[in-house]
């Protein structure tokens, strides 16, 4: 378990510059995945308390398993380009309508450029969150590294 720990944050969280779903190899994933279980499966416990902790630990790495299936399937965008064209556009369209239309003065000019960059920071905030292992914003791969140490007692 510490080795396929330790083998995925190296995959994922890789210091060079690539996508995800480049960087996540969905069989070795599944391959190592299925492998654990089969591990796991393969125990046999002489004691009630140590087969209850067998079952736990196969539920739990079930879980594991359809979460990875999750996971690998959501892998690239969320946000089709021809869509983030679109709102641009709008949005472009919709900003200079409300400036064309209103007085020229400081405070109008002040809250359609506050406005925008709201705008342009909720599209920014937006096209982040679809990426979370590249970009600005990450997932922290902290807390996988504490429970490799953990494992390591």
């Amino acid at each position: 378990m510490k080795r396929v720990l330790a083998n995925r944050i190296d995959e994922t969280w890789s210091q060079q510059p690539s996508h995800a779903a480049a960087k996540l190899d969905v069989t070795k994933a599944t391959e190592t995945g299925e492998w654990v279980v089969d591990q796991i499966r393969a125990l046999s416990p002489p004691t009630d308390a140590q087969r209850l902790l067998r079952s736990r630990a196969l539920d739990q790495a079930e879980l594991l398993l359809r979460a990875r299936w999750v996971v690998l399937g959501e892998l690239g965008t969320a946000i089709p380009w021809p869509f983030l064209v679109v709102l641009v556009f709008w949005l472009t369209i919709t900003f200079m309508s409300f400036g064309l239309q209103a007085p020229t003065n400081a405070t109008v000019l002040a809250v359609l450029l506050l406005c925008a960059l709201s705008v342009a920071g909720d599209v920014f905030l937006t096209l982040e969150m679809d990426g979370p292992f590249d970009g600005l914003i990450q997932v922290s791969a902290e807390p996988l590294r504490y429970a490799l140490t953990r494992l390591g007692l």
